[in-house]
């Protein structure tokens, strides 16, 4: 007879504490999982059981993780990464392109340039299903998270095959709107009169341009915002003048671009997949596509 200790934990029972973690709830992770609350209730007592470990207190406001939960999150997270993997490359096989391709990319390139690249490539590969995850971690491939990066840096482990794409370029912009109300700033100096849009927090990305422009810093601007898609609809609003891609400002003819020879950062973009997929009918079709048309955005075409 098996006791607790000779049983493997069930892979649901680390999503519904993956989920439990996050919404601090068992009914709340239920919603967002499909379930029933008895049913997460069930799936935490069990893998609780077969771990030896308190993992959750119930609390006033709902569960609290013990250390134990924190100490075990990653590897849990880590547990569920493999596990969509595994059922996307299930889902791939058969003659044609099929299956799930999970995506990551900055948020701009998310919103303002994948769109229409991964529309033409379902139309093409109609058995085609894409997952798009908007961030700019190192790790995400690594650990099995998505199949495909967008970066803006060049990949340093191995174990991925990467492609140069090119630059992208960055350059100051504002509404016309903003500039007929507050005047055309010709100097670096003149931008002190000026409501300045940037990041809250710092990165290593910010650090790198303040470095350079440090008149940037958070002090100075009247618009802080760690999101990039935030930072760009206060420009399109007309709050200010604040930095954004010169490839998607230059399909908004009321955007304008400033000071093109005094402000110009160059992002070096990178396309990169785990090597293990190198094989994968879905995944060279769709590294494929998007070499093609981030291309295309790079030149400008």
């Amino acid at each position: 007879m098996n006791t607790p200790a000779d049983i493997e934990p069930n892979w649901e029972w680390y999503r519904s504490f993956l989920k439990v973690l996050e919404t601090g709830s068992l009914s709340a992770a239920g919603r967002e999982m499909g379930l029933t609350q008895p049913t997460v209730g069930r799936h935490i007592e069990q893998l609780e059981a077969v771990l030896g470990l308190k993992l959750f207190v119930r609390s006033f406001d709902g569960f609290s993780p013990t250390d134990a939960a924190l100490e075990l999150k990653p590897y849990a997270a880590g547990i569920a990464a493999t596990s969509a993997a595994l059922r996307r490359v299930a889902s791939s096989h058969g003659r044609e392109v099929r299956g799930t391709v999970r995506l990551t990319a900055s948020e701009v390139i998310s919103v303002e340039v994948l769109p229409p690249i991964l529309a033409e490539l379902k139309h093409r590969h109609p058995g085609l299903c894409i997952e798009l995850v908007m961030s700019n971690r190192a790790d995400d491939l690594l650990q099995r998270e998505a199949d495909i990066a967008v970066r803006m840096f060049k990949p340093a482990q191995d174990a991925l095959v990467a492609k140069r794409l090119g630059n992208i370029e960055v350059g100051l912009h504002a509404h016309q709107r903003y500039l007929a109300a507050h005047g055309v700033p010709h100097s670096i100096a003149a931008l002190a009169g000026h409501a300045l849009i940037g990041f809250d927090q710092e990165n290593a990305y910010v650090r790198k341009v303040l470095e350079q422009f440090p008149w940037l810093a958070r002090a100075g601007l009247a618009f802080r915002a760690d999101s990039d898609l935030a930072q760009l609809a206060a420009i399109r609003a007309g709050f200010g003048i604040g930095i954004c891609q010169v490839g998607v400002a230059a399909r908004e003819e009321a955007l304008v671009h400033l000071l093109p020879r005094k402000f110009s950062v160059k992002m070096e973009t990178w396309i990169a997949m785990h090597e293990d997929l190198r094989a994968s009918p879905r995944c060279a079709v769709t590294f494929a596509a998007l070499v093609a048309g981030l291309g295309a955005y790079i030149r400008g075409g």
